[in-house]
Protein backbone atom coordinates (compact mmCIF):
# COMPACT_ATOMS: atom_id res chain seq x y z
CA UNK A 1 0.00 0.00 0.00
CA UNK A 2 3.19 2.41 -0.17
CA UNK A 3 1.87 3.55 -3.40
CA UNK A 4 -0.93 4.35 -2.00
CA UNK A 5 0.91 6.71 0.41
CA UNK A 6 2.89 8.08 -2.38
CA UNK A 7 0.53 8.96 -4.64
CA UNK A 8 -1.12 11.05 -2.24
CA UNK A 9 1.79 12.04 -0.82
CA UNK A 10 2.15 14.61 -4.23
CA UNK A 11 -1.20 15.40 -3.31
CA UNK A 12 -1.56 16.48 0.26
CA UNK A 13 0.13 15.64 3.87
CA UNK A 14 -1.15 12.86 5.97
CA UNK A 15 -0.19 12.91 9.64
CA UNK A 16 0.64 9.31 11.05
CA UNK A 17 -2.30 8.90 12.60
CA UNK A 18 -4.83 9.09 9.29
CA UNK A 19 -2.10 7.68 7.54
CA UNK A 20 -2.67 4.37 9.09
CA UNK A 21 -6.28 4.91 9.63
CA UNK A 22 -6.39 5.55 5.73
CA UNK A 23 -4.71 2.45 5.12
CA UNK A 24 -6.85 0.47 7.42
CA UNK A 25 -9.90 1.16 5.73
CA UNK A 26 -8.76 -0.20 2.33
CA UNK A 27 -9.94 -3.21 0.65
CA UNK A 28 -7.93 -5.20 -1.88
CA UNK A 29 -9.98 -6.45 -4.61
CA UNK A 30 -9.29 -8.30 -7.81
CA UNK A 31 -11.30 -8.30 -11.21
CA UNK A 32 -10.70 -10.25 -14.36
CA UNK A 33 -10.53 -8.56 -17.63
CA UNK A 34 -13.91 -8.14 -18.72
CA UNK A 35 -15.04 -8.18 -15.32
CA UNK A 36 -17.36 -4.55 -14.45
CA UNK A 37 -16.00 -2.62 -11.31
CA UNK A 38 -19.55 -0.30 -11.69
CA UNK A 39 -22.58 -1.37 -13.69
CA UNK A 40 -25.00 1.07 -15.40
CA UNK A 41 -27.84 1.13 -12.62
CA UNK A 42 -25.95 0.69 -9.99
CA UNK A 43 -24.75 3.40 -6.98
CA UNK A 44 -21.02 3.87 -6.92
CA UNK A 45 -20.15 3.51 -3.16
CA UNK A 46 -16.42 3.36 -3.58
CA UNK A 47 -13.11 4.80 -4.36
CA UNK A 48 -10.64 3.15 -6.20
CA UNK A 49 -6.93 3.31 -6.21
CA UNK A 50 -5.06 0.60 -8.97
CA UNK A 51 -2.43 -1.08 -8.25
CA UNK A 52 -2.59 -3.02 -11.19
CA UNK A 53 -4.41 -3.14 -14.46
CA UNK A 54 -5.83 -0.88 -16.44
CA UNK A 55 -10.03 0.35 -16.25
CA UNK A 56 -12.40 2.39 -18.83
CA UNK A 57 -15.27 4.68 -18.07
CA UNK A 58 -18.24 4.77 -20.62
CA UNK A 59 -21.54 4.46 -21.30
CA UNK A 60 -23.61 3.54 -24.71
CA UNK A 61 -26.40 6.07 -25.84
CA UNK A 62 -28.12 4.53 -28.85
CA UNK A 63 -25.92 1.66 -28.93
CA UNK A 64 -23.08 3.75 -29.32
CA UNK A 65 -20.23 3.22 -26.95
CA UNK A 66 -18.37 6.83 -25.25
CA UNK A 67 -15.49 5.83 -23.13
CA UNK A 68 -15.13 8.61 -20.77
CA UNK A 69 -11.39 7.82 -19.08
CA UNK A 70 -8.92 5.11 -19.01
CA UNK A 71 -7.55 4.66 -14.86
CA UNK A 72 -4.56 2.87 -14.95
CA UNK A 73 -1.79 1.92 -12.42
CA UNK A 74 -1.36 4.06 -9.20
CA UNK A 75 -4.59 6.41 -10.24
CA UNK A 76 -7.24 7.05 -7.94
CA UNK A 77 -11.05 7.08 -9.27
CA UNK A 78 -14.60 6.72 -9.05
CA UNK A 79 -17.66 7.26 -10.88
CA UNK A 80 -18.54 10.77 -9.22
CA UNK A 81 -21.65 11.69 -10.27
CA UNK A 82 -23.45 8.65 -8.37
CA UNK A 83 -20.51 8.02 -5.73
CA UNK A 84 -21.42 12.26 -4.52
CA UNK A 85 -25.29 12.07 -4.86
CA UNK A 86 -25.56 7.75 -4.25
CA UNK A 87 -27.97 7.41 -7.40
CA UNK A 88 -27.77 4.80 -9.85
CA UNK A 89 -25.19 5.62 -12.64
CA UNK A 90 -25.51 5.63 -16.02
CA UNK A 91 -22.15 5.10 -16.62
CA UNK A 92 -19.90 1.74 -16.08
CA UNK A 93 -16.15 0.84 -15.37
CA UNK A 94 -14.71 -2.34 -16.87
CA UNK A 95 -11.60 -3.87 -16.62
CA UNK A 96 -9.87 -3.82 -19.68
CA UNK A 97 -7.23 -6.18 -18.63
CA UNK A 98 -6.93 -8.70 -14.76
CA UNK A 99 -7.22 -5.48 -12.15
CA UNK A 100 -6.17 -5.23 -8.50
CA UNK A 101 -8.02 -2.47 -6.59
CA UNK A 102 -7.64 -0.71 -3.36
CA UNK A 103 -11.41 -0.06 -2.66
CA UNK A 104 -12.69 2.71 0.05
CA UNK A 105 -16.41 2.86 0.41
CA UNK A 106 -17.97 6.19 0.96
CA UNK A 107 -19.00 5.51 4.38
CA UNK A 108 -15.02 4.59 5.56
CA UNK A 109 -14.00 7.80 3.48
CA UNK A 110 -16.83 9.85 5.35
CA UNK A 111 -16.08 9.00 8.86
CA UNK A 112 -12.23 9.46 8.20
CA UNK A 113 -12.61 12.86 6.90
CA UNK A 114 -14.66 13.89 10.64
CA UNK A 115 -12.09 12.06 12.39
CA UNK A 116 -8.78 13.54 10.33
CA UNK A 117 -9.20 17.27 8.93
CA UNK A 118 -6.21 16.01 6.92
CA UNK A 119 -8.09 13.56 4.98
CA UNK A 120 -10.80 15.65 4.42
CA UNK A 121 -8.29 18.18 2.40
CA UNK A 122 -7.36 15.24 0.43
CA UNK A 123 -10.64 14.02 -0.96
CA UNK A 124 -11.60 17.73 -1.31
CA UNK A 125 -8.31 17.90 -3.67
CA UNK A 126 -9.29 14.90 -5.12
CA UNK A 127 -12.33 16.19 -5.81
CA UNK A 128 -11.37 19.26 -7.32
CA UNK A 129 -8.68 17.01 -9.63
CA UNK A 130 -11.79 14.89 -11.33
CA UNK A 131 -13.59 18.17 -12.17
CA UNK A 132 -10.99 19.77 -13.67
CA UNK A 133 -9.93 16.40 -15.76
CA UNK A 134 -13.51 16.37 -16.38
CA UNK A 135 -13.70 19.88 -17.58
CA UNK A 136 -10.52 19.03 -19.47
CA UNK A 137 -12.13 16.27 -21.23
CA UNK A 138 -15.32 18.27 -22.07
CA UNK A 139 -13.60 21.03 -23.68
CA UNK A 140 -11.25 18.31 -25.95
CA UNK A 141 -14.20 17.42 -27.05
CA UNK A 142 -16.18 20.40 -28.18
CA UNK A 143 -13.04 22.56 -28.88
CA UNK A 144 -10.47 19.75 -30.77
CA UNK A 145 -10.61 18.08 -33.89
CA UNK A 146 -10.08 14.38 -34.04
CA UNK A 147 -6.46 14.89 -35.42
CA UNK A 148 -5.63 16.86 -32.38
CA UNK A 149 -7.60 15.08 -29.72
CA UNK A 150 -5.92 12.12 -31.42
CA UNK A 151 -2.23 13.85 -30.54
CA UNK A 152 -3.17 14.66 -26.98
CA UNK A 153 -4.09 11.25 -25.60
CA UNK A 154 -0.74 9.86 -27.72
CA UNK A 155 1.28 12.89 -25.80
CA UNK A 156 -0.70 12.28 -22.61
CA UNK A 157 -0.98 8.37 -22.83
CA UNK A 158 2.09 7.05 -24.67
CA UNK A 159 2.26 3.89 -22.31
CA UNK A 160 -1.80 3.03 -23.04
CA UNK A 161 -1.91 3.05 -26.54
CA UNK A 162 0.01 -0.80 -26.52
CA UNK A 163 -2.50 -1.77 -23.64
CA UNK A 164 -6.23 -0.53 -25.34
CA UNK A 165 -7.60 -1.74 -28.58
CA UNK A 166 -7.94 0.56 -31.55
CA UNK A 167 -12.02 0.49 -31.13
CA UNK A 168 -11.68 1.78 -27.78
CA UNK A 169 -9.22 4.75 -28.72
CA UNK A 170 -11.51 5.65 -31.54
CA UNK A 171 -14.70 5.51 -28.71
CA UNK A 172 -12.51 7.34 -26.60
CA UNK A 173 -11.96 10.05 -29.38
CA UNK A 174 -15.74 10.16 -30.72
CA UNK A 175 -14.54 8.98 -34.15
CA UNK A 176 -15.15 5.52 -36.22
CA UNK A 177 -12.09 3.16 -36.17
CA UNK A 178 -12.17 4.25 -40.30
CA UNK A 179 -11.72 7.76 -39.10
CA UNK A 180 -9.03 6.54 -36.70
CA UNK A 181 -6.62 4.87 -39.44
CA UNK A 182 -6.54 7.70 -41.85
CA UNK A 183 -5.78 10.14 -38.58
CA UNK A 184 -3.14 7.49 -37.87
CA UNK A 185 -1.79 6.69 -41.22
CA UNK A 186 -1.15 10.47 -41.85
CA UNK A 187 1.58 10.71 -39.19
Amino acid sequence: MNEILKYIGNISRLEEQAQGDFLKAFQVKSFKKGDYLLRADKVCKEYYFIKEGLTKSFFFNDEKEFIMKFFKENMFFTEISSYVIQKPSKYMILALEDTTVYAINKTSIQELCKKHHCIETLFSKLFSFTTLGMMKRISEMLEDNATKRHQIFVNENKGLLQRISLGDLANYLGITQVSLSRIRSSK
